[in-house]
């Protein structure tokens, strides 16, 4: 890090200091991380933002300096001039970047007083995350959470300096803005000049970032801050931050190759080096090999189609399954697996939808199945030689629709997986359906949002649409995802009729954007990558809270300020608000049980 400007508190960084430095005259300044009063010598351990760097105060030489030591604690801010000395043979410290030397203070400034805190702050083990989320500005004053909030900053400036070449302009749109429907409950905000009227926190720059292309600035992008009140759900935050990109005159192999570039410069920040370009995997064959269209393929256990296996059998849940159209798929398991924990994964597979399970173990000489008898030894060694299982492994059979198949191995796939796995897989999901059927509404929804481009025949059923949508995938986790967008009206507006969008209501909300298409769109597409779960990723944390500097619960509550609070009563008159209740009293900062999915990245593009 570059030196700072010398003044009356420091001359230098604390962390910086190294061996060359010897017999510099040197101010330091930061807070009291360790004391170690040894008699005569007292030591204490000066942390800035740059690291530790040990001070040495000798009574015999600095008796006020010494005295000035004595009354010092743990957090206590102060400033401290000496020489920079050699620390003596057999006490340096190779573990420490500046442990070959030592501050010789000469004299020290008591800045501030420190209360002792709730917890060490000179330690990185776990702690109680309630206590260190409503004491976040100590908490950021450990290790890990600097070394956390240091890589986010460089991560951040990676790509910064990989668009600014390739001519992208970094360009800010509006947070105060109109509701719009991207697949969760928008913020409202109450207008205090247009009395019952509201705006929306954005959930995503979508609709921007689409005018900026036909208002003709061809290349665009912004790290920008996305809001959703969603219920609590598992690693989501009510608000998250996204790098946000949309290019003009494009198509799809314009807008991964500088998603890889800008893919390659973020991994290679956080330690991790990618090779370009990136495999491209299709969505159907990404759901029927694992199950997901953000599979972690590093954990194995392929699922493989046994229809032609069973084709025939004598076993009724597979040959009625057959006949009437369903699928029966499987994959092996390594490792042993005890009759409990096949009758779990039984019930887990109950709960995820299907009507059963059905397992059979290798053995020496045979099987080992609770529906052996109904199956022959052929059909089980031709299943054996399809999913690639050999004695001891235990093949997982699921008889059921193609979503429903796919759904529940991918979950048992994910359930049996190793407790780690090593090496990095990043790779593209391409060929996505447009739309999903929504059973419980009796709707179609968009599978990512409705301004993808779709491909097919739009007078045909809307269930054999496909889109332009493509997902960037690593380690299981979807980092990002975009699309080629839809940029004539006709199209949009057949699109929002499929979604059972009525035209008033469609020119009611997006009247300005159909409005825009009609002077002129180009062609184009972009795509959005969550900052946040990119962070935590590369820092090895499992939340993303841990990477952002002031989180919220995913409840929405922030321990630290007590938000959101209630307000006045003359605030909300102003306002020409009146609450119709009393607000309940719920507990604050408790987090709803984790629901059973993945993580979420928290990227806007995707519903």
């Amino acid at each position: 890090m570059r030196e700072p400007r010398p003044n009356r508190y420091r001359t230098g960084w604390a962390g910086d200091q190294r061996a060359e430095g010897v017999g510099r005259e040197l101010r330091v300044a930061g807070w009291v991380h360790r004391r170690r009063d040894h008699g005569g010598l007292i030591f204490i351990d000066l942390r800035d933002r740059t690291g530790l760097l040990q001070l040495v105060f000798r009574p015999e030489e600095n008796p006020e300096a010494h005295a000035v030591a004595h009354t010092l604690r743990s957090e206590d801010v102060i400033s401290a001039v000496g020489q920079l000395v050699r620390r003596e043979e057999g006490t340096v410290n190779p573990g420490l970047p500046t442990g070959e030397v030592e501050l010789n203070v000469r004299a020290v400034e008591k800045l501030a007083d420190a209360e002792t805190p709730p917890f060490p702050v000179d330690e990185d083990g776990q702690l109680d995350e309630m206590l260190r989320l409503r004491h976040r500005y100590l908490d950021l004053r450990r290790e890990r959470m600097r070394r956390n909030i240091e890589l986010r900053h460089e991560i951040v400036a990676a790509i910064r300096s990989r668009l600014d070449p390739l001519g992208f302009l970094e360009i800010e749109t509006p947070f105060l803005t109109r509701s719009t429907p991207e697949g969760a409950r928008d913020f409202l905000v109450p207008s205090r000049l247009e009395p019952g009227s509201f705006f929306a926190l954005p959930q995503s720059p979508q609709l921007f970032k689409q005018l900026l292309m036909v208002g003709g600035l061809e290349r665009y992008y912004q790290i920008v801050r996305c809001f959703r009140d969603e219920d609590a759900r598992a690693d989501r935050l009510p608000e998250f931050t996204q790098l946000d990109i949309e290019m003009s005159f494009v198509e799809e192999d314009d807008v991964l190759e500088v998603a890889e570039a800008v893919t390659q410069a973020m991994l290679a920040a956080g330690g991790v080096s990618i090779e370009l370009p990136l495999e491209r995997v299709p969505y159907d064959e990404a759901m029927l090999r694992y199950g997901s269209d953000r599979p972690d393929r590093r954990i194995g256990m392929e699922i493989h189609d046994l229809g032609e296996v069973f084709a025939g059998s004598g076993f009724r849940v597979f040959a009625d399954a057959l006949a009437s159209g369903k699928a029966v798929r499987g994959f092996a398991a390594r490792g042993e697996l005890t009759r409990r924990r096949f009758d779990e994964l039984t019930e887990q597979a109950r709960r995820l939808g299907a009507g059963g399970l059905v397992w059979a173990v290798v053995e020496e000489g045979g099987w080992r199945s609770p529906v052996a008898k109904f199956l022959s030894p052929q059909e089980m060694e031709a299943a054996a030689r399809a999913v690639g299982a050999e004695r001891g492994d235990a093949i997982l059979i699921v008889a059921d629709t193609p979503a429903t198949t796919a759904r529940v191995l991918g979950q048992l796939r994910l359930e049996l997986a190793p407790a780690a796995v090593e090496g990095h897989d990043v790779f593209w999901v391409v060929d996505f359906p447009m739309l999903e059927w929504n059973e419980d509404e009796g709707r179609w929804d968009a599978l990512h949002h409705p301004f993808t481009a779709p491909v097919g025949d739009l007078d045909s059923d809307p269930g054999t649409w496909r889109s332009r949508a493509y997902d960037i995938v690593w380690n299981g986790n979807e980092i990002g995802g975009g699309s080629i967008r839809i940029n004539m009206p006709e199209v949009q507006e057949r699109v929002f009729d499929a979604l059972g969008i009525p035209p008033e209501e469609a020119r009611e909300r997006f009247g300005f954007l159909l409005d825009a298409f009609r002077y002129g769109a180009p062609p184009h597409g972009g795509i959005a990558f969550g900052i946040d779960r990119i962070v935590a990723l590369c820092a090895g944390e499992d939340s993303i809270r841990d990477v952002i500097a002031f989180p919220k619960l995913a409840s929405g509550f922030d321990p630290l300020t007590g938000a959101p609070a209630p307000v006045d009563e003359p605030q909300l008159r102003e306002l020409g608000l009146r609450l119709a209740a009393a607000p309940g009293a719920r507990a604050r900062g408790e987090e709803a049980p984790a629901p059973q999915h993945p993580e979420e990245t928290g990227t806007a593009e995707r519903r």
